[in-house]
């Protein structure tokens, strides 16, 4: 894999599909200006009801640098950059600590502030669509803990509550990302996050039991292989070997689990898999997944492994109409319209 060059038509193809499927440049000062309207016309709505907003954090993949850009084209749609925009609320009765009661509080709200524009309830927020700029914010209603301005409890349909912080889950990321800044080559850790989430929407498509991979689990898997074997000069050669380290995790039951925000608890032997939250290790991010969703995601692993290896050994003989239908089958056919380096 050494012989892989930065200069074969393979790197400059990934490196180019990369650029692509990033959010939109002209979308970035967009998405800053409209975010910051909307965090201020729902918090006065919500404040003028009588709800205490102490804060607004940044949070998501846009702050993360790890968001897709929105394609919905054809049979290869992907629905691209979400934007999370958390509110974090003192409420002053038990009724308003109820995912549902504060979900109905901000669906009215968002009506009130925004009346011709699409919004829909999900499990923990409440999404709105913006037509003109193809938008989607989703108001994300989280609650306060008492004396730490970097904690939140985040709220579930089945009643639980918990703790999180989305300022830690941004340095976690933006941490390996700046690390690998440093490293030689163009290769960045955000942008392998955003190659595997890219990955994760085409695998999705065809699932067997497997057909909701959250992005938090594709971060910390990331992590995960970036924290043992680091990012190499070409996209090739880092995603091969980071699906064939991730392949073997998840068939060998390897937890998954990080001490950047403190010590770890001892392994749970009774749950299939764990990938625990760096912020909360009580927080095992996949703990209702059963063997087959487990088994799934290692044989996606696996698969995308060995097509890499074809990618590569096509790559090394020159046979470049081969590569590319190797990297077509990874990446959905957006790829062949998007490997081009613009002009």
């Amino acid at each position: 894999m050494s012989q892989l060059s930065t200069r074969s038509l393979l790197h400059k193809r990934m490196s180019a599909f990369v650029d692509w499927i990033r959010t939109d440049d002209d979308k970035v000062d967009t998405i800053r200006e409209q975010a910051a309207e909307i965090r201020a016309r729902i918090r006065g709505q919500a404040e003028e009801a009588g709800l205490t907003v102490r804060s607004t954090p940044n949070s998501g993949s846009f702050e993360k640098k790890t968001g897709l850009r929105r394609h919905l084209l054809g049979d290869s749609a992907v629905e691209g950059q979400d934007v999370d925009l958390p509110f974090v609320v003192s409420p002053h009765d038990e009724d308003g600590k109820r995912i549902d009661e504060l979900l109905n509080r901000f669906d009215r709200y968002a009506e009130a502030t925004y009346p011709f524009t699409k919004r829909k309830k999900t499990k923990s927020s409440v999404q709105l669509d913006f037509v003109g700029t193809k938008l989607r914010y989703d108001l994300v209603p989280m609650l306060a803990v008492v004396g730490d301005d970097q904690a939140q409890i985040l709220l579930r349909s089945n009643g639980e509550q918990r703790r999180t912080s989305v300022q830690k889950h941004i340095e976690f990321v933006t941490r390996r990302t700046g690390e690998s800044n440093l490293l030689r080559g163009r290769v960045k850790f955000n942008e392998c996050v955003r190659l595997i989430k890219w990955w994760r929407e085409f695998r999705q498509a065809n699932a067997r039991v497997l057909e909701d991979v959250p992005s938090i689990v594709l971060d910390l898997m990331c992590a995960n292989a970036y924290d043992r074997i680091q990012v190499k000069e070409t996209y090739a050669e880092t995603l091969a070997q980071w699906f064939s380290l991730l392949a073997a995790t998840v068939q060998k039951r390897e937890r998954i689990a990080f001490n950047d925000f403190g010590s770890l608890p001892p392994a749970n032997r009774t749950t299939e898999w764990e990938v625990l939250d760096p912020v909360n290790s009580e927080n095992n991010v996949i703990a209702q997944w059963g063997t087959a969703e487990v088994d799934e995601l290692g044989d996606w692993l696996e698969e995308a492994c060995d097509t890499l290896h074809r990618v590569i050994a096509a790559d090394l003989r020159g046979d470049d109409v081969a590569s590319l239908e190797f990297l077509v089958e990874l990446f959905g056919s957006p790829f062949r319209h998007h490997c081009e380096a613009e002009k």
